[in-house]
């Protein structure tokens, strides 16, 4: 199983949301470089950067902390928050993200979702898909559509999506536990997806639970950023 730790930014600064809400807001670190630096050195080899200005504005926002990650470190980046437009996407591989996760757009604009597929391919363009209640969350979590995750994500997975990210928002900053039965009906669902679980670890028994039932990698964010699990513990997760 992938370990991928998180870096969310707000302000060009490490942060965590609580549920998506940018109310409750905590800072972690005035520089993800910083924080990205630390998580290579421990041997990680991957990182979910989220530009969470971005997702509010529908653009990518935060170019520098992107760029910069991207060039003093190897980590692996993959950035989301804002990519609605060609040019959008195009500006995140220029500046060294190695794969781009889509969620609102793949709802408002599937038919420019699906061409990014087709240019880029499954293995560079990840599906984000962010549930409330098992209906899809998009524009930062800030809105809830009717739209059926399992039928959103098989669909794009019928279009060559291969790698899929997805959030249990009520699960997410609340270090409750990940939302393993979800998880396992997805997989159910659609077992050759690649599957990377995201909201609510918090120790190192949640992420035992999430490789037993076969997700391709886990998402860490608050639980090491709280103190809840340490890098050496993250480690020895890596294939």
């Amino acid at each position: 199983m992938q370990i991928i730790p998180a870096i969310d930014i707000i302000n060009g600064k490490c942060v965590r949301l609580t549920q998506g809400n940018y109310g409750q807001k905590k800072e972690y670190h005035d520089s993800p470089l910083v924080m990205a630096k630390r998580f290579e050195d421990a041997g990680i080899k991957r990182l979910h950067l989220v530009d969470l200005d971005g997702a509010k504005a529908k653009k990518i926002v935060n170019t520098e902390v992107l760029k910069t990650i991207a060039k003093e470190t190897s980590l692996q980046i993959d950035f989301g928050g804002g990519v609605q437009s060609d040019d959008d996407i195009e500006l995140a591989f220029d500046l060294g993200a190695h794969q781009v996760t889509g969620g609102s757009v793949a709802i408002k604009n599937p038919i420019l979702f699906d061409s990014w597929v087709k240019k880029y391919t499954g293995e560079r363009i990840i599906l984000g898909a962010d549930a409330k209640d098992r209906k899809i969350a998009i524009s930062g979590w800030q809105e809830t559509t009717a739209v059926d995750l399992i039928d959103f994500i098989k669909d794009h997975y019928a279009n060559g999506i291969k790698y899929v990210i997805c959030t249990d928002v009520a699960k997410d900053g609340l270090l409750q536990g990940p939302s393993i039965e979800l998880y396992e009906d997805i997989l159910k669902e659609i077992p050759g997806i690649s599957l990377i679980a995201s909201g609510g670890v918090s120790n190192i028994k949640d992420l035992e639970d999430l490789q037993k039932i076969g997700v391709y990698g886990a998402i860490v964010g608050k639980a090491y950023y709280e103190g809840r699990i340490s890098l050496e513990e993250l480690t020895s997760f890596q294939e």
